[in-house]
């Protein structure tokens, strides 16, 4: 059974991991998909729930699968 808090830790490390490796910062992300440094922040340390909406963006931007973000 899932967690949810278990959920948004995991995504949102995976969020990091991608962002990293594609060498931009969290403000340079914010910028791009239209969000705040601090959300980006509150996402990579689980504290946030992010929309499919606005994962949509995220994965499209970062031009990955979307399961790449949603693997847990």
């Amino acid at each position: 059974m899932y967690n949810e808090q278990d959920i948004l830790k995991q995504f949102g490390r995976n969020v990091k991991a991608e962002r990293v490796r594609q060498g931009y910062s969290q403000e340079a992300l914010a910028e791009k998909i239209g969000v705040n440094r601090e959300y980006i922040s509150r996402i990579e340390r689980g504290m946030q729930n992010m929309s499919l909406a606005r994962i949509t963006i995220l994965a499209n931007f970062l031009e990955t699968d979307i399961n790449n973000l949603l693997r847990f």
